[in-house]
């Protein structure tokens, strides 16, 4: 694994000295270069970003960052003209929270529709099945970092809609990591081992298990659900009796740590490989996996593969990285907030900047969402330098989610700047405001971008469909 500067990321995972943002005249030049020119001037207008989901449920500890990286981003931006001039504006986070409840969620919907935004951001994939059909019907464009096929492309799988994914959908994270399987570990038998919810069952999908097994992958017949809070000693036992050595979820935040605990807790570390959608590699379970260790004295998620379709913390010599680096920073971010959602938030205000851009100089500044939707369905965009979006395929077609991933590993900082390992490599502790001394997780690339299998039913890479011809 590559090596990584010690004080560089010391510096992005830890620091929390609230300093207020260099002033500055111009953006910096590789946002300059990445965004698309103005030619149409918007001083004094405003361009609001609603948003909705759940801040205060179960998703709460994930999705807040996601709002301190909008207020961060829309903050530096606006100081330094907006959107040509205009300024982006958001509600009160407390009138768009959900709670995680679907019929809040369409409550929420029904009085954010009435103001006709230009762009709706949801959260979660239950909240995108639900309201497909409407946005459609609405003509609202919805950007979401979730991604089950009902959600994007509808019950049957090929009728792209209104919602564009900025991460690969989760079924093909599943097929991309069974390439990795194939590859790396030996007679690979994975369990699936998730949340009852569409989010949590979303990867789980015949054409999925079709075509990890036509890789040389073996995948359990039954997956096995769990509500969070439960004991799932008996989930995962099971799964192992049956054969499996990996253990795959589609779960964040307390889900990977509870299934790394229960393996570490039967003493069956040496016999399974953890592995799960990219948000099982995010922050919240580095620091979550604090509460098991295993017998190799690390933390029990230590060694957890999964998909990361954009660029890391870590990635210091990465300018947008280095510049969200900055931000958090600036503005007193402390390990809990530097996650995943914290990139999304930043990265979403800067597509919305440049679908603004594209729209006016296109339409003109009298635009609507439906003129943001033509714009999204022909974007071509590398935000940040961090994630590049793109929704068409490279046949041109239309599609849904972006396709570039990678697998990658949560790990933890050793000593010698690189990867934790022990007693060689003794980890890196960090402290605390309140004295706490923990070792500071760390995603690590184990292999270059490359696309996703189209495992859609009746996808490119569905061998379903291949069997049927």
């Amino acid at each position: 694994m590559r090596k990584l500067g010690l004080l560089f990321v010391l510096l992005a995972m830890f620091a929390v000295a609230v300093s207020a943002p260099l002033a500055q005249e111009e953006l910096p030049e590789f946002i300059q270069d990445l965004r698309t020119e103005c030619e149409v001037d918007l001083s004094g207008m405003e361009f609001e970003l609603w948003h909705l989901g759940d801040l205060s449920g179960p998703y709460g500890p994930i999705t807040q960052p996601v709002v301190a990286g909008f207020d961060d981003a829309a903050a530096y931006f606006n100081e330094r003209g907006g959107a040509c001039g205009a300024t982006i504006v958001l509600p009160d986070p407390t009138s768009i929270d959900t709670g995680g409840d679907l019929e809040q969620a369409q409550i929420i919907y029904d009085r954010v529709a009435a103001e006709n935004p230009r762009l709706l951001v949801l959260y979660g994939s239950p909240d995108a099945e639900l309201l497909r059909e409407q946005l459609a019907e609405d003509q609202i464009p919805v950007v979401i970092s979730a991604g089950s096929v009902p959600g994007l492309y509808g019950e049957d799988g090929n009728t792209p809609g209104w919602i564009f994914a900025t991460n690969p959908l989760y079924v093909d994270q599943f097929g991309q990591f069974c390439q990795y399987a194939a590859e790396n570990i030996e007679e690979p038998v994975i369990g699936y081992i998730s949340w009852p919810s569409a989010f949590g069952r979303a990867a789980f999908t015949p054409e999925a298990v079709a075509y990890c097994e036509s890789l040389g992958v073996d995948v359990i017949d039954e997956p096995s659900f769990f509500i969070p809070g439960d004991d799932i000693s008996g989930n995962v036992q099971t799964l192992v009796d049956e054969g499996a050595n990996i253990l795959y979820t589609n779960t964040l935040a307390t889900g990977p740590a509870a299934i790394a605990a229960t393996v570490t807790n039967l003493g069956l570390n040496d016999q399974v490989q953890l592995a799960g959608v990219n948000w099982s590699l995010d922050t919240s379970v580095g620091l979550l996996g604090l509460q098991s260790i295993a017998p190799n004295q690390l933390p029990s998620v230590n060694g957890w593969v999964g998909s990361m379709p954009f660029a890391w913390w870590t990635e210091r010599d990465n300018p947008g990285i280095a510049w969200t680096i900055e931000q958090a920073d600036a503005n007193g971010r402390d390990v809990s907030t530097r996650n995943i959602a914290y990139i999304l938030g930043v990265t979403t205000i800067d597509i919305y900047i440049e679908l603004i851009i594209q729209t006016a100089n296109r339409v003109g500044a009298d635009f609507t969402g439906a003129d943001v939707y033509e714009t999204l369905e022909t974007l071509d965009y590398n935000t940040l330098g961090i994630l590049p979006v793109k929704f068409t395929d490279d046949d041109g077609n239309a599609i849904r989610d972006v396709e570039l991933n990678r697998m990658a590993v949560l790990t933890y900082l050793g000593q010698d700047g690189g990867a934790v390992s022990l007693p060689d490599n003794p980890p890196v502790l960090a402290e605390l405001p309140d004295g706490r001394q923990i070792p500071i997780p760390i995603v690590v690339g184990l292999e270059d971008f490359r696309a996703t299998p189209d495992l859609r039913p009746g996808g490119a890479d569905d061998p379903m469909m291949m069997e049927d011809e």
